[in-house]
């Protein structure tokens, strides 16, 4: 267990630098967003009173309260959160492509370390785990950092506070990050670690076998997602939607386990059979 946490740690040193590069630009853009849109809207409000001499219930009428609503669906929150998942999922492929790079191969020396191989698939699985929610984590006391700068530039007969639920709900997809339940949050992240165990064993069957191992990637990921979705095919083409949505999530959780089990059984395999050192 002391050798695994060593090599999370060593695997989360490594692009710990970009991930606090990727920190920074989400919450200087989410603060720059508030400042900008909330100063914008308290400037049209000054020009409509003082100007066009409209009264303030006109002018809520006509352009509502300001909130974090206005500011949610906007670039500047949107193009951080953006940037991030991509940049994750970019990671995702290079965590594994970069022990590879260079003349002096570093994967070789990773399996060469006096500890179980699938350890290293674990510990990459580990550390993209802990990179999300980590991101995860920022972004809700972003929400509360975000709350408090609309508090302190509009006047309160201007603003609509919302909670950090409501905060999240003006997001169309937010809540596959946020999920809204302990339930929610076993489905997504489970679902997550299912994607990130079956890519792994893509690149891997790339790593083992090169261009053949294209192929061998290809049609593996291609089963995975058969396999996982086999239930709703075969309950709606085949049986005529017999089965309950009950009975229908339980077969999909014992199709997901099988997914899971069999990428971490095949990593597993090609670690120790086919990578060579």
């Amino acid at each position: 267990m002391k050798r695994f946490g060593k090599l999370v740690h060593f695997e989360f040193n490594r692009f710990f630098k970009i991930y606090l590069v990727l920190i920074g630009i989400t919450i200087l853009s989410q603060i720059i967003g508030i400042i900008v849109e909330s100063t914008n809207y308290i400037n049209l409000a000054n020009k409509s009173m003082y100007e066009d001499h409209v009264s303030l219930k006109q002018f809520i009428e006509e352009n509502g309260m300001m909130s974090f609503a206005h500011i949610g669906p906007s670039l500047w929150l949107l193009a951080p959160i953006a940037i991030v998942a991509v940049s994750l999922l970019f990671y995702m492929i290079f965590i594994w492509y970069r022990d590879w790079l260079g003349k002096n191969t570093f994967i070789y020396r990773l399996l060469m370390l006096p500890t179980n191989r699938i350890s290293v698939f674990a510990a990459k699985a580990t550390t993209i785990l802990l990179y999300t929610f980590g991101m995860i984590a920022i972004q809700l006391v972003l929400f509360q950092v975000d709350a408090q700068l609309l508090k302190w530039i509009v006047p309160d007969e201007f603003r609509f506070d919302m909670t950090t639920r409501e905060m999240i709900q003006t997001f169309d997809f937010i809540g596959l990050v946020f999920p809204y339940s302990f339930t929610e949050f076993i489905i997504h992240y489970g679902l997550g670690m299912i994607v990130v165990s079956v890519v792994f064993t893509m690149i891997l069957l790339e790593r083992s076998f090169r261009l053949k191992g294209i192929l061998f990637a290809v049609l593996y990921g291609a089963a995975a997602v058969l396999v996982f979705i086999l239930p709703i095919l075969l309950n709606y083409l085949v049986f005529n939607e017999y089965l309950y949505p009950g009975e229908l999530i339980i077969a999909e959780i014992i199709t997901a386990f099988i997914v899971l089990v069999s990428s971490i059984w095949t990593s597993h395999y090609l670690l120790n059979k086919k990578i060579r050192v």
